[in-house]
Order: C-alpha cells, then sequence, then structure tokens
C-alpha cells in the first residue's frame, strides 16, 4: 500500500458504466513525510474520502480486489484513510 493526499473531486457527465456509483478523486502520491511522489492520478474512492485527507491506496490488479462483485476500469483504488502516521525521529518510518 502507498499513502496519497487527496487534492480534488473528478466530476463525470459521461464514465464507464462500471464506474457508475463511484466516486473518482484526484490524489498526490505522498511519502511517509507529506513529501510529492510522481505526479498526481485519479483514484476510485472505497473509504469516503475528502479533500484534504490523508489517504492509503493500492495500484495495478490490487485496486480492483476491493470490488467482487464486479471488474472495474481502474489502476488506483483508496482503500483507507489514515488517523495517525507515527515515524521514527531519524526521518526513517
Amino acid at each position: 500500500m502507498k499513502l496519497g493526499r487527496i487534492t480534488g473531486k473528478v466530476w463525470a457527465t459521461a464514465k464507464d458504466p462500471k464506474l457508475n456509483s463511484l466516486t473518482l478523486y484526484v490524489m498526490q502520491p505522498v511519502d511517509e513525510h507529506d513529501k510529492l511522489l510522481g505526479t498526481e492520478l485519479i483514484a476510485v474512492d472505497t473509504v469516503g474520502s475528502r479533500e484534504g485527507d490523508l489517504v492509503y491506496w493500492v495500484g495495478g490488479a490490487e485496486a480492483t480486489f476491493p470490488f467482487h462483485d464486479r471488474q472495474i476500469p481502474s489502476d488506483a483504488t483508496i482503500v483507507g484513510l489514515v488517523d495517525r502516521l507515527d515515524t521514527q525521529p531519524d526521518g526513517t518510518a
């Protein structure tokens, strides 16, 4: 799993029917110190995220695992909200 910060919401008037009833967010991957990693992604939300939330997410084939009843066209899925993140004083996680 990876960390990400929700930076926006996607509004779509037309999308693949397999994505109906699912919320899409713009997410910036970050490290454990909230430093930006790579470029923003569009991610399917499964936990009720909101803009500004720190989340953990999965990518690739694992992005479809939370949807047992259907196969979705997604490469990134938000699977949890981060309530607290503790790191060691020396900067290691």
